[in-house]
């Protein structure tokens, strides 16, 4: 185990390497530098200046030879200046940071204790009319655009009863705790309705498969009662594919729901990154998109260890021969 995991940690380090590499230089192509935004900001700014503030800020050297002097600071702990906040770029990052850990994970969480359980009840009525009514509630969830979700818990919440505040962070504002979660509702209660069918569609998919298997025959063929063949025998195998899933979202929900977040005027991860690419800040989207990338490698080296959790017969050690 302990090789195994000193092996993970040396392919995520390599990850994070390449994918900085590549997201530096997809964000080094894109039109428009920061002197050039000083350019259109300032007109009075001659072509002799704005030469001279490319060579100061190195913009006018190869990209590998930057990214270079860029890796180097990043290894000192400086990751850069955001233009956009005008501060540091992890004092920028960390607000973001947490409201985003707040929101997003609310609604994970609320989504595994819904999605799995109705799952497996739909998986013990296979066939049946509650079977059915899940897979249709599931499948409305899924196919419901999460925009268009937001708009309407705005309209009926917000503005035709007013009991709930349309956007913002209320915490921010000084309302305290409870108005806090006043503000958390609406936007909690869209990422969950939009995530939870997929949730309960694996965990039903992964349960009828594994109550088919020989061993579960087995164990209802001891006389084991119909709740210890599903808690001890079913759940651990079927949760297996499963926690696969779960570990991918747990990756795109710290960077992604950035419909959800600008709906709600949010100032979570996803609105940070779509405001520091549209606005240019490099050193803000690049040190956000690998801080996704590195939350996606936490989840997938979580989901290893679950896999022995889950089941003891799978062992990341060298097969004996």
């Amino acid at each position: 185990m302990a090789a195994h995991l000193v092996q993970r940690l040396a392919q995520s380090v390599l990850v994070l390497a390449v994918m900085s590499f590549v997201i530096y230089g997809l964000i080094g192509l894109m039109p428009g530098d920061p002197v050039d935004l000083m350019i259109s900001a300032d007109p009075d700014i001659t072509a002799e200046d704005a030469a001279r503030l490319k060579q100061l800020y190195g913009l006018d050297r190869p990209i590998v030879e930057r990214y270079g002097n860029w890796l180097g600071a990043a290894l000192d702990g400086d990751f850069g200046y955001s233009r956009l906040f005008a501060k540091p770029v992890m004092e920028a990052l960390a607000p973001a940071l947490g409201h985003t850990a707040v929101l997003l994970g609310s609604a994970f969480a609320l989504s595994l204790l819904l999605g799995l359980p109705l799952g497996i009840w739909a998986a013990l009525r296979k066939g049946t009319r509650a079977d059915y009514a899940v897979n249709l509630l599931a499948f409305a969830g899924i196919s419901i655009p999460p925009f268009w979700l937001g708009l309407l818990l705005i309209m009926l919440f917000a503005v035709i009863l007013g009991v709930l505040p349309a956007g913002g962070v209320g915490a921010v504002e000084g309302g305290g705790f409870w108005t806090g979660i006043r503000f958390l509702v609406l936007p909690v209660a869209s990422l969950t309705i939009a995530s939870v069918g997929g949730h309960t569609r694996y965990m039903r998919a992964a349960m009828i498969e594994t109550l088919r298997q020989d061993f579960i025959r087995t164990a209802r063929a001891k006389g084991l009662s119909p709740a210890r063949v599903v808690v001890g025998h079913a759940l651990r195998n079927a949760l297996i594919p499963v926690v696969t899933i779960i570990a991918l979202d747990f990756g795109y929900l710290f960077s992604g729901a950035l419909i959800t977040e600008t709906i709600f005027a949010y100032p979570g991860m996803g609105k940070l990154i779509f405001d520091a690419i549209m606005g240019n800040d490099f050193n803000l989207a690049l040190v956000a998109l690998l801080f996704a990338t590195l939350l996606t490698l936490v989840g997938n080296l979580m989901a290893d260890l679950a896999y022995v959790w889950l089941d003891p017969r799978i062992s990341f050690g060298r097969a004996r021969p």
